[in-house]
């Protein structure tokens, strides 16, 4: 056991030695990883690694396509029967009848699809007793993405280096001692569960660790092979069983990498891979490798600066009592929101990178698990969660992070065309439900009226499918990747919505996630059910695809049916209705809340991350959506940290700087862990990544939008009259740099990195220039030029 007094942690360390960590750009910690939710999370995009930093130290290896097994076929054959019947039962008002039908004849077989698995573990024992350890630190730097160890024992200082690298698409690691021959390390693979083989060897100074594994299944399983080289600096290397045990070196490095069945089907194929990639490490070594990661991870990293102020002594804590001095003093380490934002961009980059093949996105808990039952799967959740996880990034500037999106949803397409034929009768188009894996699987997920019958994942994913171009104007991805995939989604939704009372109309389907209770004159009163048509979230989604394909077909000069068909239906998408007390429905009447603080913030999708109910767009909309909002929070709402998240983007887009604030604090004072991971409800709870994401595009939001005009400082808190950032992108492909000073824009710049036509706004509208000139109206760009903007 670690004990304080054992360790003296960062207390101890020299006033230059704390001063080097950065409180905007390091995460530091003064004792080893207690628990999982403490570690030190590296990746590059495709393997990771969860730093616990001991004497005896762990490391939680993941590799994003090592999930729980083959494809299934889940579709309920029934499922068609059930679909003709709940929409009739629904169009004549039998909500119970209906949701009994769902539930009996809809659900598919097994439930759920498949789950996102731990790789095992890389284990390192120096032979240290912790009671000997003096000086001790651990850290992350997230301008480099490389994590560390450091402590001393006896008078030997003892130093460990971890980096993921992307370029030679392995994991490295160095350890050294400051004393020759000092270093001693036993080092082996680990894992639970399905082991096939799991050997060891040295030849010419160099050991070997090979583990192979499979994910249970006595047909098709996914299978891998995981391959640790183990290099010395002096001293000695052999084996003993299946460890390799090095002595007497000065330093140490280990290079890992491992594939799978799921891109390499082919088990020589997938051997000789793992086996070219880590000889290329070995013969490049350790300095070549981590210089490439590091310059390859800071081309991305680097791309955005953000200053909300200096924290002083209060950021010169390890980021553990960072946290808990903020619960009660938030006003005094401005840089903890900094180093939050700044992390959530480092795991973005770590965990979603564009693969050669068969890139997969980041998951519930990013890429980084060690559970073989993680929350909720660790799956793909399309009814916020997918999402969330890249609404920040193509504003800061991670446009490159979204590829593995796309190759996802090309896996979907296939068997969302199929469910789509087998479910709904529909022979054109793709349809997804509320969760997918690796393999693209469509059918719905769960056995619940709250979750089952969401038919709108491809209309919700459509909407980050086109901010992509939005952001990037890449014509080339729109045409080729981006439109097919709209084009299919929208053919789905022109078979299967249908025309009642006027409108083209979704159902059976929900709102996701919450649930109302039936009416008396809607069959049993009192009881509870998600299920209905029409509810507005679905109405939102339609109206941004449609808008989506219209938009597309301008800028690809598609003409004919598809123009024709979105235009059509768009017409006829049911718009958006107030209640009683100014509210935005959530339902196409308006029933009782079972829940009026519901996490899920659906009905008001128009407002963040979608743009029909913005107040430059329609003020009486905006108004609704903040009534609704304001109701939600005061009845609970923002009770899970991905929740309150999304809220800060909400009030962002009302221009309410201060409560987008109150949120962030809120957030830091209640949900991350002590590695800054957000959590469901707290520290204890289940890891989520997507509040981590959620939060950086908050803090985005609150600086920068771009719904038709490029509007500057929209929603700037009196909590952060100065500050200033660089590098974040505007839709139209516009990189954007600002400084405030006294709740003011002091400057800006705007480079048009594609030409085009820049309409700007100024915070609430203030009067300004640009180019020394005022501005009267939208300007038409000139790529690679910059125009600075100053208020007059």
């Amino acid at each position: 056991m670690w004990l304080t007094t054992a360790l003296a942690a960062l207390a101890t360390l020299s006033p230059t030695l704390a001063a080097s960590f950065n409180p905007s750009t390091y995460t530091r910690y003064g004792t080893p990883a207690a628990d999982f939710a403490s570690t030190l999370p590296i990746g590059n995009g495709r393997l990771a690694a969860a730093i616990w930093g001991g004497a005896f130290d762990n490391i939680t290896l993941n590799e994003n396509s090592i999930w729980s097994g083959p494809f299934q076929d889940r579709l309920n054959l029934k499922t068609y029967e059930g679909f003709t019947e709940s929409r009739a039962m629904l169009e004549a008002g039998n909500l119970s009848a209906a949701n009994n039908v769902v539930l009996q004849e809809m659900v598919s077989i097994p439930s759920s699809p498949r789950e996102y698995h731990p790789l095992g573990s890389l284990r390192l024992d120096f032979g240290h007793d912790a009671s000997s350890v003096r000086n001790y630190t651990r850290f992350l730097d997230l301008n480099t993405g490389v994590a560390g160890v450091r402590y001393q024992v006896g008078d030997v200082v003892y130093s460990r280096e971890y980096v993921a690298s992307h370029p030679d698409g392995v994991l490295a690691i160095r350890l050294r001692a400051s004393k020759d021959g000092a270093l001693n390390v036993i080092t082996s693979l680990e894992r639970s569960r399905y082991v096939e083989s799991l050997t060891a060897g040295s030849s010419k100074g160099m050991g070997t660790l090979t583990l192979k594994a499979n994910s249970g299944q006595s047909t098709d399983p996914i299978r891998f092979t995981a391959e640790a080289r183990v290099l010395n600096h002096g001293g000695r290397i052999t084996t003993n069983g299946t460890a390799v045990v090095v002595t007497g070196a000065s330093i140490v490095d280990i290079f890992f990498d491992t594939q799978t069945s799921y891109r390499y089907p082919d088990e020589t194929k997938r051997d000789a891979v793992v086996k070219k990639q880590l000889d290329a490490a070995v013969k490049s070594g350790y300095p070549a490798v981590k210089q490439a990661a590091t310059s390859d991870y800071q081309s991305l990293s680097g791309r955005v600066k953000l200053d909300l102020g200096s924290s002083g002594s209060a950021g010169n804590q390890p980021t553990d009592i960072r946290l808990k001095n903020y619960k009660t003093d938030p006003n005094r380490d401005p840089e903890l929101v900094t180093l939050m934002f700044n992390f959530g961009r480092h795991s973005l980059i770590a965990s979603s990178r564009a693969e050669s093949s068969s890139g997969l996105p980041a998951n519930l808990q990013g890429i980084w698990n060690q559970d073989y039952s993680p929350a909720w799967g660790g799956k793909y959740t399309v009814d916020v969660n997918l999402e969330m996880n890249y609404w920040h990034a193509q504003v800061t500037n991670l446009a490159d992070t979204f590829e593995p999106v796309i190759d996802l949803m090309d896996k979907v397409v296939p068997h969302g065309q199929d469910v789509a034929k087998r479910m709904y009768h529909c022979d054109t188009g793709y349809i997804l439900h509320h969760n997918t894996d690796l393999w693209g699987d469509a059918a719905p997920v769960d056995n619940g009226t709250k979750w089952t019958m969401w038919p709108m994942g491809s209309a919700w994913l459509s909407m980050n499918l086109m901010d992509q171009y939005r952001f990037t104007q890449d014509k080339t991805l729109l045409q080729k990747r981006i439109w097919p995939l709209l084009k299919s989604a929208a053919d789905f939704y022109y078979c299967y919505l249908f025309d009642f009372e006027g409108y083209y109309t979704s159902g059976p389907s929900i709102s996701p996630e919450n649930a109302f209770i039936i009416p008396k004159d809607m069959s049993i009163p009192g009881k509870t059910t998600g299920i209905d048509l029409a509810p507005t979230m679905d109405n939102l989604l339609l109206h941004e695809l449609f808008t989506a394909i219209i938009e597309t077909c301008k800028t690809l000069d598609i003409t004919g049916q598809d123009l024709n068909n979105a235009q059509k239906y768009i017409s006829k998408i049911r718009p958006p209705h107030i209640g009683s007390y100014g509210q935005i429905l959530e339902w196409r009447h308006e029933y009782e809340d079972t829940e009026p603080g519901h996490r899920h913030m659906s009905p008001i999708l128009g407002l963040y991350p979608g743009s029909q109910m913005t107040p430059l767009v329609n003020q009486t909309l905006a108004d609704a959506a903040k009534v609704l909002l304001d109701h939600r929070i005061t009845s609970g709402s923002g009770s899970t940290g991905w929740s309150r998240t999304w809220t800060m983007s909400l009030y962002a887009r009302l221009f309410d700087g201060n409560s987008v604030w109150n949120h962030t604090q809120y957030f830091l004072q209640n949900y991350p862990t002590d590695n800054l991971w957000n959590t469901d409800s707290g520290p204890g709870s289940a890891f989520q990544i997507d509040g981590n994401f959620g939060f950086a595009a908050g803090i985005a939001e609150m600086l920068l939008q771009s719904h038709a005009v490029v509007h500057l400082l929209p929603a700037l808190p009196d909590a952060v009259p100065d500050g200033r950032v660089s590098g974040l992108v505007a839709r139209g492909n516009f990189v954007v740099d600002m400084e405030w000073s006294k709740g003011e824009l002091k400057f800006a710049k705007v480079e048009s990195r594609s030409g085009g036509v820049l309409a700007l706004r100024v915070q609430d509208g203030k009067p300004f220039t640009v180019n020394g000139e005022e501005y009267t109206g939208s300007i038409r760009t000139v790529a690679g030029k910059p125009y600075t903007i100053k208020l007059q």
